[in-house]
């Protein structure tokens, strides 16, 4: 019984299951990107799909080519993309908030607005260069009127 049975076309069959997964879930991280409502969601919905996503399908390319070399190089990928992935969509966020990008109108912030208070961050200040130099040409136009106005 056990002659009879191609280990190659199953060993396709499981490698195509895991690559079709991975691409069906990076099709539901690309919509997400594309129909949710903030940064924030987006942001959270396609570094979770194209993780999962790109670690079936290379999961499948390791089943499919069947080698010890592959294998290895296939897990320490999906490794790194493990480890790094998460920890960039945080930095990324941290700074979306520390931008005061906005966040959905329906969004309950009421943690972390308790989570800004705790930890002093409410007041975070914006280093871009751009809008230092908008807000310093501001303050002039603002004492100049002083002056204009007081004389």
């Amino acid at each position: 019984m056990f002659e009879t049975i191609d280990y190659d076309l199953i060993r396709e069959i499981i490698s195509c299951v895991f690559i079709l997964s991975g691409v069906f879930f990076m099709l539901v991280a690309t919509i997400g990107l594309l129909r949710l409502p903030d940064f924030y969601i987006r942001m959270s919905a396609i570094t979770k799909g194209s993780t999962l996503g790109l670690g079936l399908i290379l999961l499948g390319l390791g089943i499919y080519f069947n080698q010890p070399s592959m294998l290895l190089k296939v897990f320490s990928i999906i490794m790194f993309t493990f480890i790094t992935a998460p920890v960039a969509a945080h930095v990324i966020g941290r700074t979306a908030v520390q931008n005061k990008i906005p966040f959905w109108d329906r969004t309950n912030l009421r943690d972390f607005r308790k989570y800004l208070h705790r930890e002093h961050l409410e007041e975070v200040v914006n280093y871009d260069k751009y809008e230092e130099q908008v807000f310093k040409k501001r303050a002039k136009k603002k004492a100049a009127a002083r002056e204009g106005g007081g004389e």
